[in-house]
Order: C-alpha cells, then sequence, then structure tokens
C-alpha cells in the first residue's frame, strides 16, 4: 500500500492557508491545519477535506513558540508519522506608521513572521529523510513601500532571504525551497487595513490582469512548486500580482 504525503500548512484554518490545505488535499495529500485560535473553523477545515477522500488532522499551536512547534510536531508524527511538504503560511503583524512602533509590535511580528518560519522548517526538514519541498508565503510589502506596513514588509523581506539561505543548505537533503509573493487578496486578513476598499478598489482597477489576486491563485502556485515540475526551482520567491507589481 503506498502511503500518501502529509503536507502542513500553517494558519490554515481560514483565508489563503485554507485554501492551500484544500488545493493540496485534491492533489492527494494527507493535511495537517495548524490554528492559533478557532478550533471550530479549523475542524469545518479537516471535515472539508476530508470529503475529498483525504485524512486531515487540526492542531492548534501558537507557532511563535517553539515548546508548541515541537509539541505539534510530536502531534504529526504520532498521527501520520511522516512530512513531505510544509507551508509556511500563518502571519501577522502591526499595522502603525514607523514612528508609532514599539518594541511589542516589532517582536510579535517577527516572531510570528520570522522566528517561527526558521523554526517550523528545522523540524520540518528533519522529519523530511526523502526529501520534501518547503514554500513560504511573502507579499509585495517586501521589495515596495506600503503605507503602515513597516512591521510586515520588513518581516515579508526576511522571509524572502530565509528561503534563499534555506533553498541553499537544504537542498543536499532533497528538501526544495520557495516563496509565493501576493498582490492585494480580499481575505480576511485585509479587514485589518483601515483603508481596506480603498486598497481594493485601487488594485483591481490598477492591476493589469484585470481584476485583483485571489487565494485560489496563490494556492495553484503553491501546488505547483511543491510538485516534481518544479524540481529544478530553488530559492525563488515568485509574484502573483496579475502584474501589478509591473506598474510604478
Amino acid at each position: 500500500m503506498v502511503q500518501r504525503k502529509v503536507a502542513l500548512i500553517t494558519g490554515s484554518s481560514r483565508g489563503i492557508g485554507k485554501e492551500i490545505a484544500l488545493t493540496l488535499a485534491e492533489e492527494g495529500y494527507d493535511i495537517v491545519v495548524n490554528y492559533a485560535r478557532s478550533k471550530t473553523k479549523a475542524q469545518e477545515t479537516v471535515d472539508e477535506i476530508k470529503n475529498l477522500g483525504v485524512d486531515a488532522l487540526a492542531v492548534r499551536a501558537n507557532i511563535a513558540k517553539i515548546d508548541k512547534l515541537e509539541a505539534m510536531f510530536e502531534t504529526i508524527d504520532e498521527h501520520f508519522g511522516r512530512l513531505d511538504v510544509l507551508i509556511n503560511n500563518a502571519a501577522s503583524g502591526v499595522l502603525r506608521p514607523l514612528m508609532e512602533l514599539e518594541e511589542s509590535h516589532w517582536d510579535w511580528t517577527m516572531d510570528i513572521n520570522n522566528k517561527a518560519m526558521l523554526f517550523c522548517s528545522q523540524l520540518a526538514a528533519a522529519r523530511m529523510t526523502s526529501g520534501g519541498a518547503i514554500v513560504s508565503l511573502s507579499s509585495l510589502g517586501a521589495i515596495r513601500y506600503l503605507p503602515n506596513y513597516t512591521t510586515v514588509g520588513v518581516s515579508k523581506a526576511a522571509v524572502e532571504a530565509l528561503t534563499r539561505y534555506m533553498a541553499v543548505e537544504l537542498a543536499p537533503s532533497g528538501i526544495r525551497v520557495n516563496a509565493v509573493s501576493g498582490g492585494a487578496v480580499d481575505t480576511d486578513a485585509l479587514t485589518h487595513f483601515p483603508n481596506r476598499e480603498e486598497l481594493l478598489g485601487d488594485a483591481a482597477e490598477r492591476t493589469p490582469a484585470g481584476r485583483i489576486t485571489e487565494p485560489k491563485d496563490l494556492a495553484r502556485t503553491v501546488k505547483f512548486l511543491v510538485s516534481k515540475d518544479a524540481e529544478m526551482i530553488r530559492g525563488q520567491t515568485i509574484i502573483v500580482d496579475g502584474g501589478i507589481s509591473l506598474l510604478a
């Protein structure tokens, strides 16, 4: 009996993470749904995944805490006994002008978006004994200015840098590492932006492709990057934004 591959998607009870989880489930992966707060939403996602004919497991863990990360991976070991794909999707951040940022804002953002990515990737890579793939989610704020986005933008730039370092050092283990960067995507996370409607309207109007990026666009790119078709793509950040970043 051939054992199905297993994918862990952090922050996958909703939004882009959930879309990625469902997309990989459709490809035949068993799925680990990591969540921080809503057990109800996580279980709903698990049920949707199981309806696709694969197995799924919801694991609550604050990925900024290494002990919680270690406990999550122990649960994965007990339930699945393997891990083949890690998607570093969970993210957070404080949206304030640069001069209003405090130490706690900086630490919170970097812990969730960077420290968690590093140590989650370490724990995942240690289990990818037959090779695997790691994909992390970035954003255009990593390479261009966005109002009130200082902490998140800097953390996403670090996501892309860490992707390059991991791609080189994990390559001998047969692990491919890349990142996906999206344009403005209408998810729950965007409700925290005071100018949400303005952002979405502007993005839709200016995007050469004629619409804003949707979660499914990012999920399809992730699906490609974890597949064998992307064997020679290493350490890259693939921008999925309908071309809006090409405009001044």
